[in-house]
C-alpha cells in the first residue's frame, strides 16, 4: 500500500492521545471539525466489536479558503484526516494524511504549493507528539 501520510505511536490512554493530537493540530492552526468514532459506529450499525479507532477531520481555515479559491474540487480533499487507533501492542498509532499525495488526484497544478504548506504543518503535528518507546527490532 502506498504511504499517504505521517505516523507516530503514543503511550498512554486513548482519550489522552486524542487530546494531545487535538492540541498539536490547534498549535498549527487546525480545528477539529468532525470526530468519527469508528468503534462505536461499527458496534451500532453492524453489532461487531472493533478496536478503538477515531477519525479526526482537521481543517486549517486560511489554507482551506485559499484552496477553494483556486479549485472548487479541492473540497473533495477536505478536511485533512488524522486517525488514531489502538495497536495490538497497546500503543496508540496516530496517522495524518499527506495532502501533497492526495492533491495529485486533482492533477496538482496551482494547489501543489498549497498542499505542500499543509503537508509541512501536518508533519510538524505528528513530530510534536511524544512517541512511545520502540522495542528492539520493532518498526
Amino acid at each position: 500500500m502506498k504511504d499517504f501520510g505521517f505516523e507516530t505511536e503514543l503511550r498512554g490512554g486513548f482519550e489522552e492521545g486524542i487530546a494531545a493530537a487535538t492540541r498539536a493540530l490547534e498549535a498549527e492552526g487546525f480545528g477539529v471539525l468532525t470526530q468519527i468514532d469508528v468503534r462505536d459506529t461499527l458496534q451500532r450499525k453492524l453489532g461487531v466489536e472493533f478496536r478503538r479507532y477515531r477519525i479526526l477531520g482537521a481543517c486549517n481555515p486560511p489554507f482551506a479558503h485559499r484552496a477553494l479559491l483556486q479549485d472548487l474540487d479541492a473540497g473533495l480533499m477536505m478536511p485533512c484526516n488524522v486517525v488514531l487507533f489502538e495497536t495490538d501492542a497497546g500503543t496508540i498509532r496516530v496517522r495524518a494524511i499527506d495532502p501533497s499525495q492526495t492533491i495529485a488526484a486533482l492533477g496538482g497544478g496551482a494547489l501543489a504549493d498549497l498542499a505542500q504548506g499543509v503537508r509541512e504543518k501536518l508533519a510538524r503535528v505528528i513530530a510534536s507528539l511524544e512517541p512511545a518507546p520502540t522495542r528492539e527490532g520493532s518498526r
